[in-house]
């Protein structure tokens, strides 16, 4: 696991689950919530991503123009986290954004 253990009231945490439970990755021009790899794959492609790489726990994705490029994506998507999302972000800018969700009310 990664992230920050906090020890907050008795109880310690591991901060980067937290913050990641709370965060969405969005395809910015259909405002969609990637909830699939498929989903993500899908938006990916069309923006010159393929399949590079894969195994039983692991997708890479390179751009088909030939650029060095990778993005490494869990296979199980209960397993992405932020850091997965941004660097989906990073290397697409202007396609996809990272937002916080709204809490809860119960």
């Amino acid at each position: 696991m990664t992230g920050v253990w906090v020890f907050r009231n008795g109880v310690m945490q591991l901060e980067e689950e937290r913050a990641a439970a709370r965060r969405r990755l969005v395809y910015v021009p259909a405002n969609e919530t990637m909830a699939s790899l498929q989903a993500l794959e899908r938006r990916l492609a069309g923006l010159g991503w393929e399949r590079y790489y894969e195994d039983r726990a692991t997708v890479q994705l390179h751009r088909r123009d030939g650029g060095a490029d990778l993005i490494s994506l869990p296979r199980d998507f209960a397993w992405f986290r932020s850091t997965h999302m941004y660097d989906v972000v990073l290397k697409n800018r202007d396609h996809f954004k990272v937002v916080d969700r709204l809490p809860n009310p119960n």
